[in-house]
């Protein structure tokens, strides 16, 4: 949400003040602000102007040579502007000044010289308008001279902050700039200036709008009130200047009007044209219909969803959005304003059902004070006579009030803020805070008795201990005096199954440079389906958000290959992990089978998918060697899943213990992330890797004297060589001499036969080995290795 500090100012006195040093305070007090946007300090230079003449460009079509009055002289311009004439008063950007950080100099434009610009609402920053230069007569007060700086006239300078919506979710006050202001007001310790409002209760005698409030436990609050004889249709410059600053773009007047007041006082309001609706049902309907929404959008509703009727028509999507055919058109001029509260959970539901977030469902969602109803209507109307003085009230002030919101006092003393602030804050302070933020206090010496304002007490200020909140938060937590307690406080040790899992990323970052993602535990079946994967039917999430994200996920590796489809473009080849929880089925008490894995997925179009596959290989295996001080087995076997290669899939064990699995994609699933490239992938069970034997480190003091390497070829079949059995023979024919084996490679002749190549390390800790005297030793590995199949090569 963005917030505008000159309209916060309208209520609170900033002189003096550093503005971004308070709202940076705001963030310790209140709740976070993600960025401070200052608006207006790179425009300089640009004042009012009066277009004199307008001449055709000889050379253009679309150009105009202008002569143009900025007060101190008369100057040329070459514009291209569509709507420019004769007589108009627009904003002229100066020779130095400078437009949204364009610097304004002289410029010679298709022949002519041109000193200044003509600038267009879009130009300046504060519209998206661009479809002429602004004419800016009709927003000028009487006697404005030419060459007045238009920031004099306009709130162009504005500082803008964004608040983090999700640290106000229960906060509903706070979700208009008149709530803001009370906060920086308690905050700085001055005055709250009051809302000019208009008062309704003069219009009792008028008649009464036809209101029906049927769907009463889901409306706490319905009001309506009718005007007419409005004639202005554009708004004020400042207020659409100030809506835009904040997010909304201007529409009309009557619709800016609502927005307006809506994000000044924190209530929604909708004018409905009064030619189309005169009378006001709230209710639902027995059956599914189809209705066409103000964005032009036909929308199934069903019968719990709550709808604003005239008659049996409906005319709006009740706190979410109005209908089209009973929308606000240019020749408007009387309406039916509404002012309402809706059930924030009835609203939020028919929301998510429609896939329709609006400004006011949001704050619908927030459960809003039905005492807004008569403060927003009054300041509407206070508004609109202000920029339209022949406007008229035509009805009374109708008001349904269904449902109340009780009443909540709150009793404690000063020791009971003492004994939770740990600090001792004074009577007189705890009064001056809480009267400030709108608090009833009735105070007895140190006892108090408070009255929580209407706009606090919807779901936000209930108990004692949410008083606290509010008076530590005023007073500041970095004034908390930081002392050592009183009990000892003794470290708490990590869990192993966490302490591995730190490692584990650790290691992936540090030494194979992967990337941690974060995903959600339920499978998405739209995104399966991509990669040609059958989601597995497993635990279902009740009310799913979406029939895509009904079942809980049994592994995290069609979770990742989809990350890996979405950012295959991005580079040429990457790594990506997760430690997440998976769900495989249900435990015995019913409850489900909840079981953290790490799941790794490697992605290249370099290397081939056999280098890809032995890349995942070691970094399973080191994970293994390095935290657990074993080594890994990695056992053919038949796969888990079906997105797995049925020829490449293998299990990783450790002492013998199945701990998860490592593969390629299925050819079909590869194809769906990309045809030329290649995709490794593993998954461990931490909690089972956690739970295997951590083996002593063995150190041994290495030979002073070289090793000596000798490659020897086999004829075999290499798909039923096991390397672990291979080094396991050679080791124990060698005679203790033997330190390492390694893979040469495999050649297949045109005959289809295989040769493996395989160099052995041999060293002595007693002297310098020669080939000579290894020969015995080598005969007898091929001949430790001819049981396994591996003939050696004449």
């Amino acid at each position: 949400m963005f917030l505008s500090m000159n309209w916060i100012g309208d209520y609170v006195d900033f002189s003096g003040l550093d503005k971004k040093a308070l709202i940076h305070n705001f963030t310790l007090s209140t709740a976070e602000v993600e960025d401070i946007i200052v608006k207006g300090e790179d425009t300089y230079g640009v004042v009012v102007a009066k277009v004199l003449s307008v001449d055709e460009h000889p050379k253009s079509k679309k150009l105009h040579l202008l002569k143009v009055d900025r007060g101190s002289a008369v100057v040329d311009i070459v514009c291209g502007a569509p709507n420019v004439r004769e007589g108009m008063l627009v904003a002229l950007a100066t020779e130095g000044g400078a437009v949204s950080g364009h610097k304004i100099t002289k410029a010679t434009i298709a022949g002519y010289d041109s000193y200044g610009m003509c600038c267009s609402e879009a130009e300046l920053g504060i519209s998206d308008d661009n479809s002429g230069i602004w004419d800016i007569e009709r927003d000028l007060p009487e006697g404005v001279a030419l060459g007045t700086d238009i920031k004099e006239i306009f709130d162009i300078d504005d500082i803008i902050f964004e608040v983090d919506n999700k640290s106000l979710t229960n906060r509903p006050d706070l979700w208009s700039h008149y709530g803001i202001a009370r906060e920086f007001a308690t905050i700085i310790e001055r005055e709250l200036k009051p809302l000019t409002l208009d008062d309704v209760s003069k219009y009792s005698s008028l008649p009464e709008v036809a209101v029906k409030v049927k769907s009463t436990e889901t409306v706490w609050r319905y009001s309506a009130i009718k005007v007419e004889n409005i004639t202005r249709k554009i708004s004020p410059a400042n207020m659409r200047i100030r809506l835009y600053y904040c997010g909304s773009r201007a529409i009309n007047f009557l619709a800016d009007l609502t927005n307006y007041v809506m994000m000044e006082v924190g209530q929604p309001m909708h004018a409905f044209d009064n030619r189309k609706v005169d009378k006001i049902e709230v209710q639902t309907f027995p059956a599914p219909f189809e209705f066409q929404t103000l964005d032009g959008v036909v929308r199934k509703m069903d019968e719990n969803m709550m709808m604003i009727t005239s008659g049996d028509v409906p005319v709006a999507v009740a706190g979410i959005m109005g209908g089209e055919a009973s929308k606000i058109e240019d020749d408007t001029d009387s309406l039916l304003l509404e002012s309402a509260t809706f059930d924030g959970i009835s609203v939020r539901k028919t929301s998510t059902r429609l896939g329709l977030r609006t400004d006011a469902s949001q704050r619908y969602e927030k459960m809003l004070d039905p005492e807004l109803c008569v403060i927003a209507t009054e300041r509407l109307l206070s508004l609109l006579f202000e920029c339209d003085g022949g406007a008229r009230v035509i009805s009374a002030f109708t008001d349904v009030y269904v449902n109340k919101y009780p009443t909540i006092t709150l009793k404690f003393d000063k020791k009971y803020v003492d004994r939770y602030t740990g600090i001792d804050i004074s009577s007189d302070t705890i009064t001056k805070t809480l009267l400030g933020l709108g608090f009833g206090v009735e105070r007895n010496g140190d006892d108090f008795t408070v009255t929580v304002p209407s706009w606090r007490a919807t779901k936000d200020v209930t108990i004692k201990a949410d008083i606290i909140e509010e008076i530590t938060r005023i007073y500041g937590y970095d004034n908390f005096e930081i002392f050592t307690s009183h009990s000892a406080l003794a470290p708490v040790r990590k869990e192993i199954q966490k302490s591995e899992e730190d490692r584990m990323k650790d290691l992936l970052v540090k030494a194979y440079r992967l990337h941690e993602v974060h995903s959600y535990i339920w499978s998405d079946d739209a995104k399966n389906a991509e990669l040609g994967i059958k989601t597995d039917e497993n635990v279902k999430v009740i009310n799913a958000q979406t029939p895509d994200h009904q079942y809980l996920r049994i592994s995290m590796i069609p979770t990742l290959l989809s990350m890996v489809k979405e950012n295959r473009g991005y580079r040429d080849e990457f790594g990506i992990f997760e430690i997440g929880h998976t769900v495989e089925g249900l435990r015995a008490d019913g409850l489900c089978n909840e079981q953290k894995k790490l799941g790794v997925a490697l992605y290249s179009k370099v290397n081939s998918e056999e280098e890809l596959f032995l890349r995942a290989r070691d970094a399973a295996a080191e994970l293994v060697s390095d935290i657990l001080h074993t080594e890994a087995e990695f056992v053919p076997s038949v796969c888990d899943f079906a997105f797995e290669h049925p020829q490449n899939a293998f299990d990783i064990l450790v002492g013998g213990e199945k701990i998860g699995f490592i593969s390629v994609p299925h050819p079909t699933v590869l194809a769906n992330i990309d045809k030329k490239c290649a995709v490794a992938f593993f998954e461990i069970n931490t909690a089972k890797f956690a739970k295997s034997e951590v083996k002593l480190n063995k150190y041994s003091e290495p030979s002073k004297f070289p090793a000596i390497d000798i490659d020897m070829t086999f004829v075999c079949d290499p798909s039923a060589v096991v390397f672990r059995e291979v080094v396991k023979a050679a080791t124990e024919a060698s005679s203790g001499l033997l330190s390492g084996v390694k893979s040469r490679g495999v050649y297949t002749d045109d005959s289809g036969v295989s040769a493996l190549t395989l160099r052995f390390s041999f060293v002595s800790k007693e002297k310098t080995l020669s080939k000579q005297e290894l020969a015995p030793t080598t005969a007898a590995v091929a001949e430790a290795l001819a049981e396994l199949g591996l003939t050696i090569k004449a």
